[in-house]
């Protein structure tokens, strides 16, 4: 027996099938959805402000997302998708240490920074009270970074671009770091903590711990 197949999105009754929208409706609704889940909170934030907000019919948002726990999920898996190839890029860099080290902080910040409302909706669900949100690990952001830090420390000790102090120390010092900015920009932007700041900051701390002989060698 034949089976055929089909590339097309699985389709809807057609009652509910949604009108002919334009190609930013996804982009449009996750974006609204991550702002008034982070300003709202999930559980009391519903699908009919979603669509409304985002100008959209319910049909569209179940089209694309099936229901309000599969578009948080999306938010959260795009962002985290986004986060991950950062972190490879920044793995597979060459140069010294230190420079490669400053590159990644400023990175995280500015994907930070361009998804902040989606942070700002991890520190809530996160932090705050349960809200009956799907399931996510959080904790996967943060010891991706940790690993990655300890691993561009360990090899700047190897070439000699580190004198003194620790791996443990010198990554929690980043790390440190990197949170003061992100808290910072989510709290009290206006204190002005940003990129060039952090950047500064880290430059501070690496003159003071810098070995005297340089990098024998580029990894």
């Amino acid at each position: 027996m034949e089976i055929k197949t089909s590339q097309q999105p699985p389709q809807m009754g057609i009652d509910s099938r949604p009108p002919l929208i334009d190609r930013t409706v996804r982009e449009r609704l996750l974006t609204n959805a991550a702002r008034m889940f982070a300003r709202k909170g999930y559980a009391a934030t519903t699908v009919r402000e979603i669509v409304t907000e985002t100008g959209v019919s319910k049909p569209a948002l179940y089209y694309y997302f099936r229901n309000k726990e599969g578009l948080y999920v999306e938010i959260l898996h795009t962002a985290s998708v986004r986060y991950s190839l950062l972190l490879d890029g920044a793995r597979l860099k060459k140069g010294r240490a230190v420079n490669r080290l400053l590159d990644l902080v400023d990175q995280v910040l500015a994907l930070f920074l361009q998804q902040i409302e989606v942070a700002r909706l991890a520190y809530s669900i996160y932090f705050g009270p349960p809200q009956g949100a799907p399931a996510f690990d959080f904790s996967a952001y943060h010891l991706k970074l940790h690993g990655l830090v300890t691993e561009l420390v360990q090899i700047g000790f190897k070439n000699r671009e580190f004198r003194r102090g620790r791996v443990e120390d010198i990554t929690w010092m980043v790390l440190g770091a990197v949170n003061v900015a992100l808290e910072t920009q989510l709290s009290h932007p206006e204190l002005g903590f940003g990129r060039e700041e952090l950047g500064r900051a880290l430059k501070l701390f690496f003159d003071g711990i810098k070995g005297d002989e340089g990098p024998r060698e580029t990894c």
